[in-house]
């Protein structure tokens, strides 16, 4: 090979690799972030583990709290268009709409590493209120949006009884949140006995919840009271 070949090649790998730095900057930042929070995760310790130097890593993303703006959105609030894309695609009956959209979240967020992050906003959001705000605007906001979107869907076809959706949204998220809480918190102290089958189980689950959900608990609904 010509020495002038060997340069580019090394070149090319070069600014490969420096492309390639923000991804990785980011998974390693991830990883540190849902395990030790936003207090305990120091710019230093996500540097090493992606084998860069901390100055290397501030190019990139200039502070702490930059470097967790751009993990939610890698991980999760870059992803709303796709999932809007996906509800105007969807053909099925709402409420297959509903069990699709619990099950696709799991899949999506819930059985990865990034919905440690919603634990974290959960538990130091009142001590960093620049991370719960943040995580509102680009995380909660769209994500109810969304699911409002679902629910219109079902009272409009007639599919669903009239329903104050913006209370109605909770129905759907409160499993979702309790799942991801239980999975970064208490799975790990329950390794045996009937409270590990939430842990073993996620999807049957979630699938639990969209039934109770959609039907309700009573054998024979009856008429609410006014």
């Amino acid at each position: 090979m010509h020495p002038t070949d060997t340069l580019i090649d090394k070149q090319h790998r070069r600014e490969r690799r420096k492309d390639a730095r923000p991804g990785e900057l980011m998974a390693a930042a991830l990883s540190v972030f849902v395990e030790k929070g936003f207090a305990g995760t120091r710019v230093e310790e996500v540097a090493q583990r992606a084998g860069v130097s901390k100055g290397t890593l501030f190019l990139y993303f200039p502070s702490k709290l930059d470097l967790f703006k751009a993990v939610v959105r890698e991980n999760i609030a870059g992803r709303f268009a796709e999932w809007n894309s996906m509800f105007d695609a969807f053909s099925g009956s709402t409420s297959d709409l509903v069990r699709y959209t619990m099950h696709q979240w799991w899949e999506r967020i819930g059985a990865t590493q990034a919905s440690g992050i919603t634990k974290l906003v959960m538990s130091e959001g009142a001590v960093f209120p620049e991370i719960a705000e943040f995580y509102r605007q680009e995380v909660i906001e769209p994500g109810n949006a969304l699911i409002k979107r679902v629910l219109r869907r079902g009272m409009d076809s007639g599919e669903f009884r009239q329903i104050n959706p913006d209370y109605a949204i909770y129905s759907l998220i409160a499993p979702m949140i309790f799942i991801i809480m239980w999975k970064h918190s208490m799975a790990p102290c329950c390794p045996s006995g009937s409270a590990s089958m939430l842990s073993a189980n996620p999807q049957d689950f979630i699938a639990s919840q969209a039934d109770i959900l959609l039907h309700g608990l009573t054998a024979r609904p009856t008429v609410p009271a006014a």
